[in-house]
């Protein structure tokens, strides 16, 4: 659990900088970071596909999970739903910005890969590169959206520490070719986050999300009948 409290750290932290010195930082200067973010993010969910999409044993299973997850993601109106929960609590602008706060710290291959390495390799490299990339983006949304952007960090400490705890416990039934398809989805999720960012095409990225559980549930189901 350690990297993921330094990065619930470095988002409190930024969230404050972000905050407190919004005075300091011009329009100008927005936009250049969150230009900045977007693509390095970009880049992120690039270098996930490109690393893991070679190792799978089904190149073409990530299609088909997308297609799936997406249709039932749309279906459900899953992001629909989300963002109605959170405007019980938030209004206006400030929904506006915790909710892209929740997808870009949440929705991606470091903050899901991340928690599992953790567990099962005690391996925290993809953490504490999440937690730099979360800092310096909650830097960039606190001092447009104000403090409120800390309150992500609380989804996030939920959000990663029962990843973990489910990877800790369930260590014998997550495989390498589990572990491979839910990083190449997730580096495709990444990937529309950052070009959501730059603002070249908006994704119904939260829509896509059941897409990381068709894999789960296309080996279980090879599994149960011996394939």
């Amino acid at each position: 659990m350690i990297g993921t409290l330094v990065n619930v750290g470095t988002i409190l932290i930024g969230s404050l900088v972000g905050h407190f010195f919004k005075r300091g930082l011009k329009e100008a200067h927005h936009e250049i970071l969150m230009q900045a973010m977007g693509l390095a993010v970009v880049g992120l969910g690039v270098g996930a596909i490109a690393t893991h999409l070679p190792a799978s044993n089904y190149p073409v299973l990530f299609i088909v999970s997308l297609a799936i997850g997406g249709l039932l993601g749309e279906w459900t109106r899953f992001e629909d739903r989300f963002n109605k929960l959170l405007s019980f609590v938030l209004k206006g602008n400030t929904n506006e910005g915790l909710t892209t706060a929740i997808l870009l710290f949440c929705v991606g291959t470091l903050s899901i890969v991340g928690p599992i390495e953790a567990a099962l390799n005690q391996n925290y490299t993809y953490l504490f590169s999440n937690a730099i990339l979360d800092g310096v983006t909650s830097i960039v949304l606190a001092s447009t959206f104000g403090l409120s952007i800390a309150f992500s960090a609380v989804i996030l400490l939920v959000w990663q520490g029962s990843i973990y705890l489910f990877a800790s416990f369930a260590a014998v039934a997550i495989t390498a070719d589990i572990l491979t398809e839910i990083s190449i989805i997730g580096g495709v999720l990444i990937l529309s986050t950052g070009l959501s960012i730059l603002g070249l095409k908006k994704f119904k990225t939260m829509n896509l999300l059941p897409a990381m559980l068709v894999p789960i549930v296309f080996f279980a189901g090879k599994a149960l009948l011996g394939l």
